[in-house]
């Protein structure tokens, strides 16, 4: 199953006070812990059954940015493929694998 889902990230978020004054941007570690959250809670599995094989960051996200994560249907291994996006524009894409397939 392939799906999407817009990822609320408040204007007002705590991490914008430190990465960086003048110009804030939503940390990495921000986006990845949000889409970690939309994939299990869509595909109903505890946190401890999810390891990040791998995360790029493409492109800076600021207060306001809409961010959508897609995602591909699990692969045989069980991986899941992702992309945030804000728009058109790519800002991060990575896989969450099982803990036995992210060696």
């Amino acid at each position: 199953m392939s799906g999407s889902r817009t990822l609320a990230i408040a204007a007002d978020h705590p991490a914008f006070a430190g990465h960086f004054p003048g110009r804030p941007i939503v940390p990495g570690v921000v986006l990845l812990d949000e889409a970690v959250q939309a994939l299990e809670a869509e595909f109903a599995l505890p946190p401890t059954c999810w390891k990040l094989a791998s995360a790029k960051f493409l492109s800076p996200v600021g207060p306001g940015d809409v961010v959508t994560l897609s995602w591909q249907a699990p692969a045989a291994s069980g991986a899941i493929a992702f992309r945030l996006a804000c728009g058109e524009r790519a800002v991060a894409s990575g896989t969450l694998a099982p803990p036995d397939a992210a060696r």
